[in-house]
This record gives structure tokens, sequence and C-alpha cells, in this order.
């Protein structure tokens, strides 16, 4: 199943927001409604993204406006403005031509997800490895089977997965909803736990290597990931566990030198002050909802990417 393709001239894509009780594809034929499936995350996923944005130049039909809004739509995940200025720069050649140059970001992106996962799997040492992972980064995050999510696939074809432990990821519970949905299909061994005790468990040794993706990683390698991505990093270090991003070159961002210059979303009140529809906390109660968290380069082990692995 591909999360996001250009079908009979319309994007179709999954809508992750109905997950893990109903697997629907939507089935989009203007800006408007992209931008309206990004925004309120139907699709989402850093490659993801930039597979949706170069599409969304095809459905923009040249209006340079439409092109500018569907660029800032989300504004963390470089790939999306990346995937935009990639179809876009070749609108002087036509139509035809902006749908082709869309068509290969989609091709580059399952393949770079293949390398990826097989570079990672060659990287981790050991038989039967016990992974942990924040966010989801699997085929849903992608086209198909994902930055960190697949090299987790990969060790899972190899036979050396002997467990992924899947941080819930709140506020959106984008591990216990599409994570764990997206383990079970490939039949891994898994178990999901509060986010956090991801720290503790890695203090208990019951961890063998963090993976996670990327949404931006800055030219000095400071990467912004989903939020609680950090408090991993720092676990990790303090109990000696390899800590390693996965995500492709098109996710290094040389135009941001650091951490500090990337821009992290807030995504207001509603995620936090209610869950699944029901209020939580007092009506009127102020919030801070940074939707990303940035991880310095030196705590960092690997940085894995579709053509080399990095080592900050």
């Amino acid at each position: 199943m591909r999360t996001i393709d250009w079908v009979d001239g319309a994007v179709e894509l999954v809508d992750q927001t109905l997950l893990p009780d109903k697997c629907v594809m939507l089935r989009v034929r203007t800006v408007d409604e992209l931008v309206d499936a990004i925004q309120r995350l139907a699709v989402r996923g850093a490659p993801a993204l930039g597979v949706a944005g170069a599409f969304g130049v095809v459905l923009a039909d040249g209006d340079q406006a439409q092109i500018a809004r569907l660029r800032a739509a989300r504004p963390t995940a470089v790939n999306l403005a990346w995937g935009v200025d990639r179809a876009a720069a070749h609108l002087p050649e036509g139509r035809e031509a902006v749908l082709a140059a869309a068509l290969r970001v989609r091709d580059d992106d399952i393949a770079a997800c293949k390398a990826m996962g097989e570079r990672g799997a060659d990287l981790l040492e050991g038989e039967r490895l016990r992974i942990m992972t924040v966010c989801n980064t699997g085929g849903l995050a992608a086209v198909e089977r994902g930055t960190a999510l697949g090299v987790v696939q990969t060790l899972h074809e190899r036979g050396r997965l002997a467990e992924v432990l899947a941080l819930e990821t709140r506020p959106l519970l984008q591990g216990a909803r599409l994570t764990t949905w997206e383990l079970g299909r490939m039949g891994a061994p898994h178990r999901l736990i509060a986010d956090s005790a991801g720290p503790y468990l890695l203090a208990q040794g019951e961890v063998d290597a963090v993976l996670i993706g990327a949404d931006r990683i800055a030219a000095n390698g400071d990467t912004a990931n989903k939020i609680g991505s950090y408090a991993l990093a720092l676990g990790a270090e303090r109990a000696g566990v390899p800590f390693i991003v996965v995500a492709p070159e098109t996710t290094i961002d040389q135009a941001t030198p650091s951490g500090e210059h990337i821009r992290i979303e807030d995504r207001g009140d509603e995620e936090i002050v209610s869950f699944w529809g029901v209020r939580v906390a007092p009506e009127g109660t102020p919030t801070l909802n940074p939707a990303f968290d940035v991880t310095p380069h030196d705590l960092i082990t690997a940085i894995v990417t579709d053509k080399r692995v990095i080592r900050p």
C-alpha cells in the first residue's frame, strides 16, 4: 500500500486521522483540499510531505499564490518546501513536465526508503535487537516502508528484530495509533509505552538502540523531530545506547546552520486541552504546544540517509 500517490489526475492519500479504526483513501483534487489534509495531519511525515508538495504544484496549475500557500502549510518539515520547489522548477516547461518531476519525487522517495532501511540495518550490531522509537516513521510517513521504521522492517525481514518499544507520542498519539498499526501489519513484535517511560526504560537496559526520523536536519547535524525526541536522546546518552536519526538526504537543510534557527511549529490549544474530543483541562486554560523539539548533534550517534552514514 502506498501512503500517497497520483491516480487518474488527482492525489490519493491515506487519511491518517482515521487510523487505526478505518483505512480510508482521500481523493484530493485542489490545493485547498491538499493544504487542509496537510494541516490537519491527514498526510504527515517529512518524506510524504515532500511528495505531497510536489503533487500539489501539479494541482496548482501555475497559480503562484496557491503554490506559496502550499509551500508554507507546515513550517518545520523542510521536505514540503523542497518537494514544492523541485516540481515548481519545471513550470516553464508545462504541466506534463511538472507532473513528471512530481512522479520522480515519489519514485526517489521509494528508493531512498529502501536504501535507508538497508543501510541502517547494516549499521546496527547484534543478532536480536530491541529498538525504541517515537512518533511514526513507517510507510505512513513516506510512500512505502519509511525511515526509522523502515530500518525496523528490514531488521524484521532479516530475522534480527527482538522487539520494538513504541512511544505513544502525545498529544496526537501517532505512535499509539499509527506505529503500532504498521508494526502489527508487518508482524513485528512490539509493545506500546507511555512517552514518559522512555528514558526510564533506557536506564533499565531494556533497549539496544533508539531510532527516530527527522523533519529538518541543520547543517551542523542538529535535528528537529517530534516532541519527545530530545528526552530520548538525553536518556540514551546517559544509558550508553546508540541514538540514530534516519532521514533522506533531502531532510538535510544546508541553509539552516544549527538547530536554534529551526522554526518550531506550535499547534495551538485544542490538541492538549482535549483528548479525542473530550475536554480534559478547564475552559480557557492557556497552552504551549510545540510539535517538535531539537536534538543537538552531540547527542546523535549517527545520521543514516539514503546515501551515507554521518557521525556528528
